[in-house]
């Protein structure tokens, strides 16, 4: 995959609304937007694993405790398993099962389905 991919480039673009939202005190938003970034950067080891240390980072400024210890296991198993399997559309938070594959969002599908295209 190349940097100036359209996925790479929508991820980046999540990572900066949730900075955004983060900024303005929409911390709900923030979440929303990580949560899409993983969504488009699970396939990928490296995004994969920087998605999940944003979502933690967000979690330890809001001191919530349960998405701290879920995010720190899940930034080990992103970098040891996302080479053999992830589970498609998961929002990769702590209230979700680690393995549990969802729905991919509208706005995300057709952007990852041209992914698979190319690949």
């Amino acid at each position: 995959m190349g940097e100036d991919s359209s996925t790479v480039t929508a991820y980046w673009a999540f990572r900066q609304m949730a900075r955004d939202h983060e900024n303005a005190g929409r911390m709900d938003a923030a979440f929303s937007c990580l949560e899409a970034a993983h969504i488009i950067g699970q396939r990928h080891a490296v995004l994969h694993v920087a998605a999940h240390i944003a979502m933690l980072r967000l979690a330890w400024r809001q001191c919530h405790v349960q998405e701290v210890v879920g995010q720190s296991l899940r930034i080990v198993a992103a970098a040891l398993f996302t080479w053999i399997w992830v589970p498609l559309g998961n929002t990769g938070r702590a209230n979700v099962s680690a393995f549990r594959q969802m729905p991919l969002p509208d706005d995300l599908r057709e952007l990852l389905s041209s992914e698979r295209k190319a690949t």
